[in-house]
């Protein structure tokens, strides 16, 4: 399974504004520049929110798996994940990534529901492809 996006960028890095698609039609022509990655901004993403969104995609999923192989029965996972990126001297970084999963399974043991969530962790695809910036991980449980 291959998936696609693509970019398109005009004027300069600072003034300039881009518009990000996805293969699937899920984002078309969405906009990001400059300004809204790093001054802030609203109606426009970034590719650190699009960083965080696949990687609260794939962890929960991952999360998901896992706690079916450990036997627990959950009524739902949520992860939020926040990715920041700070501008320095030699450009911009992303300097860590903070994963936050609440795991709603009644009657669970909490021990496993940590172990299954720090598999998780280490496991998920998107994980793996980060793994040169720091992941910190949060775990709540409803059991």
């Amino acid at each position: 399974m291959k998936s696609s996006a693509s970019a398109h960028w005009e004027g300069s890095p600072k003034e300039g504004n881009g518009q990000i698609s996805t293969g699937t039609g899920v984002l078309k022509n969405t906009p990001y520049s400059a300004k809204g990655r790093f001054e802030g901004g609203t109606q426009q993403t970034t590719p650190e929110e699009l960083i965080a969104a696949a990687h609260a995609g794939c962890y929960t999923m991952q999360l998901s798996f896992n706690l079916l192989r450990a036997g627990i029965n959950q009524k739902s996972v949520h992860t939020d994940a926040e990715v920041e990126v700070v501008l320095g001297e030699k450009g911009a970084n992303i300097t860590g990534i903070k994963l936050k999963a609440i795991v709603d399974a009644p009657g669970a043991d909490a021990a496993k529901i940590k172990e299954a969530a720090e598999s998780a962790k280490v496991g998920c695809p998107v994980s793996k492809a980060l793994s040169a910036v720091a992941i910190s991980l949060e775990v709540e449980t409803k059991v």
